[in-house]
């Protein structure tokens, strides 16, 4: 195993422990699709559940550190340089539909960077995460974004309500950190959208770049975040074929 630090030790700890109520959960879900009380109440109460789990365990041994997630929002704490990123589930309508395919992520940002981040898809038991200057991993294997060079050859991950007027051959997965995360291992080839929010995306931003990703991010308004990822050979050609995005 690759030597990691303590503080993406303290993530993968967390991640694996707030996952065993994200598993149970999600095979709960079929009784709750008859019952009285839906569905989405359900799938807010796991939310909250694993991003209480995910900062208990974050605070046992960085009490200081802020944090930015997704259900309780901006925690500014002593030490305002350090931030923890989290997104309990990233893929909540997959969650809801008993589609199996969504994640934990969880990044810490330094110094308004990103130094590490972790994307954990429980139910399918694959961990991806990268520290900065040290590479990106999928379940202690270097990772490395693809290398084709024709456009044709590729497959490009989006989400949201875009509609693309391009020759891009494309997948809606409804997990924009999973995407990320497979941009990184190679999977996908590259990856569009906009809309995001930081949790969405904070873990998935140091993967692509330490598997060797081009990455870019800009804010539109209300703090939107728009994301184009893919690996250097592809990322121009896919830009290109991006008109009205």
């Amino acid at each position: 195993m690759n030597s990691i630090s303590p503080n993406l030790n303290i993530m993968i700890k967390a991640a694996e422990k707030a996952s065993k109520i994200l598993i149970r959960d999600f095979g709960e879900l079929e009784k709750l699709q008859v019952s009285s009380k839906g569905p989405s109440d359900f799938v807010t109460s796991s939310d909250k559940k694993v991003e209480k789990i995910i900062i208990e365990e974050l605070t046992k041994s960085k009490k200081k550190f802020s944090i930015l997630s997704e259900e309780i929002g901006e925690v500014k704490n002593l030490d305002k340089n350090n931030y923890w990123i989290i997104d309990p589930i990233d893929g909540t309508t997959n969650f809801l539909h008993g589609i199996p395919h969504f994640a934990i992520s969880i990044a810490l940002k330094s110094k308004e960077e990103i130094i590490s981040g972790l994307i954990f898809d429980p139910i399918k038991n694959e961990m991806f995460y990268a520290e900065k200057n040290n590479g990106a991993f999928f379940n202690n294997q270097r990772i490395r974004v693809s290398n084709k060079k024709k456009i044709n050859e590729c497959l490009f991950a989006t989400g949201g309500k875009i509609e693309i007027n391009s020759i891009l051959n494309t997948r809606k997965s409804g997990s924009a950190a999973l995407d990320m995360a497979y941009v990184g291992a190679g999977r996908y080839d590259g990856y569009f959208q906009r809309k995001l929010n930081i949790w969405d995306i904070a873990a998935g931003i140091i993967i692509v770049k330490e598997a060797g990703g081009k990455i870019d991010i800009s804010d539109s308004s209300n703090k939107e975040l728009k994301v184009l990822a893919a690996s250097n050979s592809i990322y121009e050609k896919m830009l290109q074929n991006l008109t009205n995005f």
